[in-house]
Formats: structure tokens, sequence, C-alpha cells
């Protein structure tokens, strides 16, 4: 009878809680929306949170809630009881008398659908959680961030945010970064990324020939005197040596004084080559939230939210047009959102599934493979190494510009059908001896090279995302 009461009333307890408590609706979606009722056994109230989590999470949940809850129940019941959040898992070990109330989760995937700092943090003040779209396929990172940002380095650290291109990644971060600037303005926050980071270290590295120099303790004292530190992008590290030394004892030194850690990768902590165990071990130490690529639902949330922030209108047939055929990449979308609108705005003319096909059809290709070209190929490399197609196809011969333009001939005969004299042609040589020479030079290189080998996959992945 008791437990029956409790469960009727759990609605308003939450209520009431969220009220006290100033909770907003992002904290309520990440942690009371998925608290339920699950049993009173011996004078407690076991509240399960049936979400995919870890014990960590459920410690800051009971730290934030546990006392407000206790009371409430109390002054609703009339009864006192003692509190305690669980796990899914931790359910079917409870000594319970009762069927279950409460459906236990059987797989990872939720059933839930839920100013002065930012210049030197180097945050975009626009991403933020409530621009943020949630879904299933990354409600669990999006919730271990919000944990961060509202408790940064007591529960999630090192927080290691992984997935591919155009998913979320650098918003999560950016939007961490910000609520806890948010929360308390005197927090020192600092968002890099891993190039910029290495870029730093080079130039610490030139200049120290300047006995009278202080570049190399001026950038140590930047980084370790952050109390939250976020570099993006981490696998560029591979094959830079220095660059990984001086991030592995800053994140010793933050680490230690229990200063909070972010770290985003494309691939998981274990399946990044060319980092030693001892990198790989302190990133698995804290907690990894994988984004997924997101599914048609979440996708059309995507464009919905993305058209309303642009102030524009998609008839229905379009969303779903563009939901149904970009799939895997956010970048692709927005470039498509952009695209319609810019179009629209020129033409003055309303947005149709029409305009939509034939505006598209080079971001779009439904029904066949995307066809990857040369022409694709060499300007995704020259933006990947910061250099111009007009210096890729020069006669330049310095080592920031040969690098790049064997990477684009030796990927033009890999990746494409075209002939070697016809590639020779686009990168102005004078036959397609020059292009099997760099081919076989780069072939040779990535036997032992794990820096060239992960620009390559690099490259690779963001010529398959435009």
């Amino acid at each position: 009878m008791e437990l029956q009461k409790l469960i009727e009333k759990w609605d308003e307890i939450k209520e009431i809680v969220t009220k006290e408590t100033e909770t907003s609706e992002i904290a309520y979606n990440t942690w009371l929306k998925p608290l339920d009722v699950y049993d009173i056994v011996d004078g407690t109230v076991y509240i399960i949170y049936s979400e995919d989590s870890e014990s960590r999470m459920i410690a800051l949940i009971e730290k934030k809630y546990k006392v407000i809850i206790k009371n409430v129940i109390k002054d609703i019941t009339g009864n006192q009881y003692d509190i305690k959040i669980i796990l899914p898992d931790e359910a079917l070990k409870i000594n319970s008398t009762k069927t279950n109330n409460v459906d236990l989760p059987t797989n990872n995937n939720s059933t839930y659908t839920n100013t002065s700092n930012y210049v030197d943090s180097n945050l975009n003040p626009k991403y933020t959680f409530s621009t943020f779209v949630v879904g299933r396929n990354n409600k669990f990172a999006q919730g271990t961030a919000y944990t961060v940002a509202e408790a940064p380095g007591e529960i999630c650290n090192p927080l290691f945010i992984c997935g591919g291109p155009g998913l979320g990644k650098t918003h999560l971060m950016h939007a961490i970064g910000n609520q806890i600037i948010e929360n308390d303005n005197n927090k020192k926050v600092l968002y890099v990324t891993a190039e910029e980071f290495t870029n730093e270290v080079i130039e610490c590295i030139k200049n120290s020939r300047n006995k009278q120099n202080n570049d190399m303790t001026y950038f140590r004292e930047k980084y370790r005197n952050a109390d939250v530190l976020m570099i993006d992008d981490i696998q560029f590290f591979v094959g830079k040596e220095s660059s990984q030394d001086e991030f592995f004892n800053t994140f010793n030194k933050l680490h230690t004084s229990g200063k909070q850690i972010v770290i985003s990768s494309d691939k998981m902590p274990n399946e990044i080559e060319g980092f030693e165990d001892r990198y790989i071990t302190r990133f698995e130490q804290g907690i990894t939230a994988e984004i997924k690529i997101p599914d048609y639902e979440t996708r059309v949330a995507i464009i919905k939210n993305k058209i309303e922030n642009k102030d524009a209108y998609f008839p229905d047939d379009v969303v779903d047009y563009i939901a149904s055929n970009i799939k895997s990449n956010i970048r692709s979308i927005e470039g498509a959102i952009n695209k319609l609108i810019a179009y629209s705005n020129l033409e003055n003319t309303d947005i149709t599934i029409d305009n939509a096909r034939d505006l598209l059809d080079s971001i779009i290709s439904p029904d066949k493979p995307k066809e990857i070209t040369p022409q694709l190929i060499i300007e995704v490399v020259c933006e990947h190494y910061g250099v111009t197609i007009e210096q890729l196809i020069s006669k330049n011969r310095s080592q920031n510009i040969i690098r790049p333009r064997h990477v684009a001939m030796y990927l033009c005969t890999q990746e494409t059908d075209c002939s070697q004299d016809t590639i020779a042609k686009l990168l102005d040589r004078k036959d397609h001896s020059t292009i099997i020479n760099a081919r076989d030079n780069i072939i040779e290189q990535l036997k032992t090279d794990k820096e060239l080998q992960n620009q390559i996959d690099t490259i690779k992945k963001k010529i398959n995302s435009n």
C-alpha cells in the first residue's frame, strides 16, 4: 500500500523537487526525469535511474537531490524513509518481495527522450546544451557532459568523448565550458584543439634558442593552471612526441590537482594507434562517452532545430528528404540547410522539394554511391594541411608543400579510377612518372610513419564526409 501511494505521488514529488532546487530543464531531463520508484524494502525507498550510466553519475545525483527527495517524500506521504538511488543492474540484487513495478532496460538504448571568459577560453557561446539536440545516439554523452559541467573534477574525470567527424563532439565540449563559466565566472576554462596545442609547442621549441626566452614557462603555466582543460581531436598528437610529452605532464598535474580534463577523438581510446600504453590507461580511467550516427528521428529533430534557429521554414517533405539522405554527418546537414536558405533569400522564393532536389544534388546522391573525384581530394588535402591549391600544383619544393602534394597524388591513385596521366595534368605535372614516384614514396613511408598514417586516415574521413 505504501509503495502504491508513493508511485502515484511520484510525478508530484519530482515536480516539487525541481522547483525547490531551481533545476533547469536540461538538468531535469538528465537527472530527475529518468528516476522512478522501484521498491520499498526495510524502510528504504529504492529509486532506479533508468538510463545507461555509471555509479559515479548516481553518486552525483544523490549528492544533489537525496536529502531534498527524502524531505519531500516525508511531506507528501507522512512517512520517513531512507533513500537509495540505484542502476538497473543493481535492482535485481535487492531483496524484493514484489514484482518490479519498473521495466528494467535490457540494452544500452535509452527509452527516454529527452560573457566575459569566452575569449580567453576559446569558447564559442553559440554551442550550449540548450542548442544540442539529444537522441539515442548521444544521450549518454550529453548526460555525462552535463554532469561534468555541473561538477567539474568530481565525477567524470577525465571525460573522453569519441565519435566520427561532424557528430557533435566539439559542440559538447564548448557546451561544457560555457555551462561551467555560467555557473562560476571565476573558473579558468581552456578549450584548444590538439593541432593548436602542437603549434604552440613547436613555437616554444623554436624560440628556445634564445636563452632569454620564457615561452615554454608561460606555455606550461597557461595550461597547468587551468581549472578545466579541453583538448579536441587528441588523435592529432600521434607521431608528435614533444606534444605528447607536454600533454602527458600537463594531464598528470591537472588530474592530481582535481582539475577537470575533457578529451575528444574520432576513435575509442584503445583504438588510437601511436600512443603509448601510459596515455591510453589515463584516458580510460575516467568515463568514455561515444557519440554514434544519429537515427532518422534525431536527424529530423536536428534539422528542425537548426531551421528554427535560422528563422526559416522548410516543408515536411524537404525535412524528410534531407534526413533520409544525409545520415552520417551533422555538418553536411547544416551545409544543406544553409544552401537552401541562401537560395531562397537570393531568389526570393519558397523552398520546395523540387528545388531542394536540384540544389542538393551535389550533396545528396540518393540511390547511387558517392563519387570521389581528384578535385575533391585535392581540396580536402589542401584544407587539412593549410596550403592553397596554387601552392600544391606549383614547383615549390619546401617540405610543408611536398608532403601534402605527395599525399594528394597518392590518394588520387587509391581513391579514384582516374588514370595517372589525368592526375598528372590536374596537378600540373609533366607525366605519370611523377605520380607513380609520389605514390610509391607514400606507400613506403606508411610502413613506419604513424603520424602519416593518422593524417591519411583523417583526410579519408573528411573526403567521405564532404
